[in-house]
């Protein structure tokens, strides 16, 4: 059984997919830009400030559905080009424990103005 997730402090979803969906005790989170949820669009101009944006989107979400931070198992990061890197590593650790979800990250096109944007699984028993 799958069940939809759809909260209301994260940015809605800007086609056709769900913010996240549940199966058994894992939970996917689609891909996350740094919009801010009130206004609709990304506000945030640097990588520092779209990676604390995106994980806070990403949190609203986990929490939704009553998971957490410390329930992500794997993250996928997209960054508009490989030379942010360095300075997304940086925000990306003060949001985790030590112990880091398994994680892929890859450089592509992204939206008009989009930095970065995650998509997670997470797992809670």
């Amino acid at each position: 059984m799958k069940t939809i997730i759809q909260a209301k402090n994260a940015p809605k979803p800007v086609g056709p997919y769900s913010q996240a969906v549940k199966v058994g005790n894992f939970l996917f989170v689609s891909g996350q830009l740094a919009t801010d949820p009130k206004q609709g669009k990304i506000v945030a101009q640097d990588i520092t400030g779209q990676t604390r944006q995106v994980l806070m989107n990403i949190k609203a979400i986990l929490e939704n559905a009553n998971y957490s931070l410390k329930d992500i198992v794997q993250t996928n990061v997209y960054l508009s080009t490989m030379m942010l890197f360095k300075e997304f590593n940086i925000e990306y650790t003060k949001h985790f424990d030590k112990e880091y979800p398994a994680r892929g990250t890859i450089g592509v096109e992204l939206m008009p103005n989009a930095l970065v944007e995650i998509s997670v699984i997470a797992y809670k028993e």
